[in-house]
């Protein structure tokens, strides 16, 4: 029986290029901060042209690796889970744009997420959180009428109990997931009085994590939660 053609397809030069810069940083050869060697050194160490590195670069400081400012040498970035969430930011609202389900699917993984922080929230809290979180309700309050502010202490008040777990892989989570939903905020948050209610629930669940109540915390902000995800709309 023949054996079907396995083609071998060739690289562009600034694939394999690319490769290298990036395993350059992968292994710890080049640190965050540290510049990335000049043109003409990588030139010469690889045996390539100029086009090729500039477009390796590009793709490097495309996937949030490095920076690069005009006139002056490119530099490693330090990865955080916040930056790595950056790089998908366009391509998740296009995502959620082309599809009604993708929007529903983002509700939801909101809801169990969250469900999971508030229990940890309650367990974690001290009274200094407490406070933060009173005093971000305060301010959204007093931002009745003004709707990017109140919806901006909105998504502010859910990222600080996600804080509250102290991993800030939780906190990237969130910050983004809420970043992705901002852009399906309607205007009946807050010009039908709806934003009232918003207000009650937060000083409940507030109340629940103040009170290390761990099943009342995650009930109080589930509510809060299915309440509010018909507020977001294609």
């Amino acid at each position: 029986m023949t054996q079907p053609l396995e083609q071998i397809v060739r690289r562009k030069l600034s694939d394999e290029v690319f490769d290298r810069l990036e395993r350059m940083i992968t292994s710890g050869e080049l640190q965050p901060g540290d510049e990335m060697p000049s043109e003409r050194v990588l030139m010469e160490r690889f045996g390539v042209g100029r086009p090729a590195i500039r477009e390796a670069m590009q793709s490097l400081a495309n996937k949030g690796l490095v920076s690069i400012s005009h006139g002056e040498r490119a530099k490693v970035l330090r990865l955080t889970a916040k930056s790595i969430f950056r790089q998908v930011d366009l391509t998740a609202k296009i995502m959620l744009s082309q599809s009604s389900d993708s929007l529903e699917y983002l509700k939801s993984a909101r809801i169990f997420f969250e469900r999971g922080m508030a229990r940890e929230a309650a367990q974690r809290a001290s009274a200094n959180d407490i406070a933060d979180l009173r005093n971000i309700i305060e301010r959204q309050r007093m931002s009745l009428g003004r709707a990017e502010e109140f919806i901006d202490a909105d998504m502010e008040f859910h990222t600080r109990i996600a804080q509250i777990s102290g991993n800030p892989i939780y906190v990237a989570v969130s910050e983004a997931m809420l970043a992705w939903l901002k852009e399906y905020h309607t205007e009946m948050l807050i010009w039908t009085g709806k934003e009232k209610f918003t207000l009650a629930e937060h000083d409940e669940i507030v109340d629940r994590l103040a009170a290390n109540d761990v099943d009342g915390s995650e009930t109080a902000l589930l509510k809060h939660l299915e309440r509010s995800r018909a507020l977001y709309a294609k």
